[in-house]
């Protein structure tokens, strides 16, 4: 199925699945989604166990109408809206103070909701067909790398899941950007590709959560991945930052140890330093000059690696400041590039060497 040739009795049925309590495996333009009726406590539930997620980790409400938005939160505030009419639909998640529609069971036990409007029409078409309120967590197993085609979606929930729609290969490849507007001051609380500096240019001054680059908080989350150990490959990954020659130099160093040792190696890189590198598994997440690409490309890279049965992974940093243009004229810390190493650092479990 694609958004230009949506089948309307595929989404018929996923529709009725979902107003029964059932679960539905769907894409988005960010990764695919696990959806179940965000306003049906079991199917929250239910959302839970199939992905083994903890309990107190909060699910997005997706919906297709702007409309729908006031009926389940207490109030839709002036910077809602002009977030919304800036990037809706679109990546970016909202978070609002709910209201009694919106069960516990799918906020995590919270007072707020967390809510999105996906731009991929598929998506649209399953939320309408659902009748305008779907949760959706990514579709993966819990920790495991978030999927970016159906087979991803397969491979961990097959058994759990009542129908996977197959929408291709997802455009993005990273999940939403979330924002909580619940406090005085608006608060990025996961980055994406809605970058920090595009949501000051419609609001002004926008924070930033300082645990989104550090190790794990032990704070009771708000948002999806802000603090379980998320993307994570089987095997042992690691970030190595610093001057290109000498993270080369302590890479490989470290690959011809593990070798030895009997284990399988992988590296992510990137096309300008991939010949540098000797392990068995050497992947390129694309340019240096291109984010797009590497964020497109990180999650399918780990999955990889499973595939491929590596135990002692290495991978390149992806800070703002060392990739754009190659000019150093990035966003900052507020670029793309924070969202790429947000997920790269869960996935390693925050290891990071310094060279």
């Amino acid at each position: 199925m694609t958004e230009d040739a949506i089948d309307e009795k595929a989404m018929e049925k996923a529709g009725q699945i979902l107003k029964e309590g059932g679960l539905v495996a769907f894409p988005t333009e960010t990764v695919y989604g696990l959806g179940g009726d965000a306003l049906n406590p079991e199917s929250s539930r239910k959302i839970y166990a199939a992905k083994g997620r903890p309990s107190d980790n909060p699910l997005i409400v997706h919906v297709c109408r702007l409309e729908d938005i006031p009926p389940i939160v207490q109030e839709m505030p002036e910077a809602a809206m002009k977030l919304a009419k800036a990037f809706w639909p679109g990546p970016l998640t909202m978070i609002f103070r709910k209201n009694d529609r919106v069960p516990y069971a799918t906020t995590g036990g919270l007072d707020t909701v967390a809510i999105r409007f996906p731009s991929n029409r598929i998506a649209q078409a399953l939320i309408a067909a659902e009748g305008g309120y779907i949760a959706a967590p990514s579709a993966n197993k819990s920790g495991r790398p978030s999927p970016t085609i159906a087979l991803y979606c397969k491979e961990d929930l097959d058994g759990k899941v009542d129908m996977i729609i197959d929408g291709g290969e997802v455009g993005i490849g990273l999940e939403s950007t979330i924002i909580d507007l619940t406090e005085k001051e608006p608060m990025i609380l996961r980055p994406g590709y809605i970058t920090q500096k595009m949501l000051s240019d419609v609001l002004g001054e926008v924070a930033v959560d300082h645990t989104i680059l550090s190790a794990d908080s032990k704070e009771r989350p708000k948002a999806p991945g802000m603090k379980y150990r998320h993307y994570a490959p089987a095997g042992d990954l690691t970030i190595v930052e610093g001057a290109p020659g000498r993270v080369a130099e302590y890479i490989n160093r470290e690959l011809a140890k593990a070798r030895e040792a009997g284990e399988k190696t992988g590296v992510i890189c990137t096309d300008e330093t991939k010949s540098l590198y000797h392990a068995d598994c050497v992947k390129s997440a694309g340019s240096r000059r291109d984010e797009d690409e590497i964020a497109r490309e990180l999650f399918r890279i780990l999955r990889e690696f499973d595939d491929e049965k590596c135990t002692v992974m290495y991978s390149e940093s992806f800070r703002d400041q060392e990739i754009g243009d190659g000019s150093g004229n990035t966003e900052g810390q507020g670029g793309f590039g924070m969202a790429i190493m947000n997920r790269l650092m869960k996935a390693a479990g925050q290891k990071i060497v310094q060279v």
